[in-house]
This record gives C-alpha cells, structure tokens and sequence, in this order.
C-alpha cells in the first residue's frame, strides 16, 4: 500500500489586537496548555509555544492534510473564547489578524526551539517589531508597512 510520508515544520507567530500587553504570566502556561490541547484536537503536533506579554510563537509538525489558515483561525478563535471565559484580563481579549508563518527543515528544530523557549531573554534585547521584521526578511517576505500588525509605539 502507497502511503504519504511528509516533515513539515512551521513556526507561527501573532500577537494580541493591538499589541496590547494582556497576556500575564500568572495564566499564560494555563493558555499554552490550552492551545495546545486545540493543536492535539486537531491532529496536529504541537513543538514549542512560548511568548511575551503581547505575541506568541508556536512550532508546530503539520500533516500535509491541513490547511495552515484554517489551523490558526480555528487556534486563535478557540483561544480568544478560552481566555475571555476565563476572565483573565478585564478588557476584551483578541489576537490580532494576520500571522506570520516559516518553515524550517528538520535540522533546524533544535535551534527554533531553543529560540522560542528563550522569548523572555530574547526580548530583552529586541523589540516584537524588530523581531517579526527580521522574520520577514530573513524568509525574503515580500511587505508594505501598512499590511502589518497594528504596532504599538516600543518605549
């Protein structure tokens, strides 16, 4: 029997609806855990997910069945209704439109974990802005500034 044999890996990238930072430490690995059990339901493989106050990375092992925008609509949906419920914050919670998605091969996942993991370090040095720019370029995104997150101003 002919079979479908595949290794796709992907680290998505998005942030809060206006980059607000609502996500606080005190429930974000409650969070993680729950988009992660979505990722599962999904029949997908969850790597890493890690984050800041404001934006989310997450690696995941696709199957070649799914389709990627359909998988972050139904992540970012599921989640805005989990924290809401849950009354996390007191403003109205939501991730912004939009994502950012990169592939990587097999090699690399060591090194992207490592990375996502370190987000907290990480940004102690850069901001999500620079971050998700240099995402985009290193990729060779084409970009116009105005089709990108609604950024908040960096202090």
């Amino acid at each position: 029997m002919v079979g479908t044999f595949s290794k796709i890996y992907i680290q998505v990238v998005f942030a809060v609806q206006g980059r607000n930072s609502l996500i606080q430490s005190n429930w974000e690995e409650e969070l993680y855990k729950y988009i992660t059990g979505v990722f599962k339901n999904k029949d997908q493989k969850l790597l890493a997910i890690n984050g800041m106050p404001d934006h989310i990375h997450i690696l995941i092992g696709m199957k070649p069945s799914c389709r990627l925008s359909d998988l972050v609509m139904e992540v970012k949906k599921a989640s805005n209704k989990f924290v809401n419920e849950k009354r996390f914050t007191k403003y109205k919670f939501k991730w912004q439109d939009g994502y950012g998605a990169f592939s990587y091969s097999h090699s690399a996942l060591d090194k992207v974990i490592a990375y996502i993991n370190n987000q907290k370090e990480h940004h102690k040095k850069i901001t999500f802005k620079e971050e998700y720019i240099a995402f985009l370029k290193r990729f060779q995104i084409e970009y116009k500034d105005e089709y990108l997150f609604d950024w908040i101003e960096d202090d």
